[in-house]
């Protein structure tokens, strides 16, 4: 099994820094990019979990459901995740997506 503590460790980072922005940085950006990341996040399971089935899209559940939606899809991730360069690159995405919320 692949640790892939990194990887929850920065989607809790990214969910708190959400939780704690004031409305309008999640106006500006921040919500749309953590829809974005749980997107992302969401379609690499699913592709991972079930390949040659046509990936589900997450919904936009409203900028204040936006970090709970990167936790959820981080831990759908992390259950077939199944090397480490997989656990890297998720990571690589999460931090990015905060970086571009600013948050």
């Amino acid at each position: 099994m692949v640790d892939t503590t990194p990887l929850t460790r920065a989607v809790d980072h990214f969910a708190d820094r959400l939780r704690a922005a004031p409305q309008s940085r999640l106006q500006r950006c921040a919500a749309a990019e953590a829809l974005a990341l749980a997107r992302e996040l969401s379609r690499r399971a699913q592709v991972l979990e079930e390949p040659g089935v046509e990936p589900r899209e997450m919904p936009d559940a409203g900028m204040f459901a936006a970090a709970d939606q990167i936790t959820v899809a981080v831990h759908d991730l992390a259950v077939v995740l199944s090397d480490e360069g997989q656990v890297d690159e998720a990571v690589r995405l999460v931090e990015e997506a905060q970086a571009r919320a600013g948050v």
